[in-house]
């Protein structure tokens, strides 16, 4: 076994504090990887805190990972020592499930293999995330990182990136589309970067004023203030596709009515409460609301390739480990711009 520094938090109520783990040792199809930098998502708070249930304690949260190779097993053939990687948000899956088989393994009907808060499938041992000072994953589920990048950009990517890029490609959004983003979050402001490399038209729509300056530095062309009543009637019918990343709670239907006919919402963010959905409003234009679960394995080294060669990474704040807890209370009130990355230096 592999001894191994992180933090993890104890229990629901607990902050997240040093911790020791134990690495398996690498199989034949396995690559040890030095974790550099891992990323913050807000999952990780929703899981730590059990908001969403099953919680599985001591929690070592972090799927957003890059790193650097130190071991191959000996029938691996994608990656050799030195090589850059990436772990994303689960690890494995059933590999045999027609979902699987299609490459959306998100979507195992046995359910995926979460990189933290999962068990493995061969020992029913928890699985362990990022905030680690190194990782042991099947070379299938490990992704191929690009030099040309900056890796504390890369990170997010693993997460929020695929989060944003996978539906946007599912919906075949690009030339002559208007596209329309709810929400300049941590996914709101990869969601724009991309429909706007895509070539769509795309329009941030916010509740804050204060989001359009950004929002036109990241890629958008047009901001739409929300609470703008009659800026709102003005844009009914006008959207070809939006993407809705907002957590928070609101009404879907505000949204569907600026959508045009045929048009489409792409739910990514998750509110802790249901949304009421008017069915006229879906009736009347044959609207339709999808949602989307990040993105299979090969579709997710396709988005970092791609990130690779238009030179698109998150917008970062680089932390140290000890501030975690302080970061986790950031992302809650919003203030982050857009998301904070640990460097994993400092937790050695």
């Amino acid at each position: 076994m592999i001894a191994t520094k992180a933090y993890a938090a104890q229990s629901a109520t607990t902050p997240l504090t040093p911790f020791g783990l134990e690495r398996r040792e690498p199989g034949v199809h396995d690559v040890q990887i030095e974790i550099l930098y891992c990323g913050v998502c807000h999952s990780d708070i929703h899981q730590v805190r059990d908001e969403w249930g099953g919680s599985i304690f001591p929690m070592v949260p972090g799927h957003e990972i890059v790193g650097r190779i130190t071991h191959v097993g000996d029938k691996v053939t994608k990656f050799k020592v030195g090589d850059l990687a990436g772990v994303g948000c689960f690890v494995d899956s059933c590999r045999s499930c027609p979902n699987c088989k299609a490459g959306i393994e998100q979507y195992c009907d046995e359910g995926m293999v979460g990189t933290y808060n999962g068990r493995e499938k061969k020992t029913g041992a928890p699985t362990y995330g990022g905030y680690s000072t190194q990782i042991v994953v099947d070379e299938n589920y490990t992704l191929q990182i690009s030099p040309k990048l900056p890796l504390a950009g890369v990170a997010p990517l693993l997460c929020a990136g695929i989060t944003t890029y996978s539906p946007l490609r599912y919906v075949k959004v690009g030339k002559g589309q208007k596209v329309g983003v709810v929400g300049l979050g941590g996914l709101g402001h990869m969601g724009v970067k991309f429909a706007a490399a895509f070539g769509a038209e795309v329009t941030m729509l916010s509740t804050s004023p204060s989001k359009e300056a950004d929002a036109k530095k990241l890629g958008a062309h047009h901001f739409l203030l929300t609470t703008d009543t009659k800026a709102m009637k003005e844009k009914a019918s006008y959207f070809d596709v939006i993407l809705n990343t907002v957590s928070a709670p609101h009404q879907y239907g505000d949204y569907l009515n600026l959508l045009g006919t045929n048009g489409t919402m792409i739910v990514v963010g998750v509110p802790p409460s249901p949304s009421e959905v008017p069915a006229f409003n879906l009736i009347m234009k044959r609207r339709s609301i999808i949602g989307s679960l990040i993105g299979g394995i090969a579709e997710t080294q396709e988005m970092l390739d791609f990130c690779a060669e238009h030179n698109i990474v998150s917008d970062v704040e680089v932390i140290d480990i000890k501030d975690i807890n302080e970061a986790y209370e950031k992302v809650i009130r919003g203030d982050v711009r857009y998301r904070f990355v640990i460097d994993i230096a400092t937790l050695k």
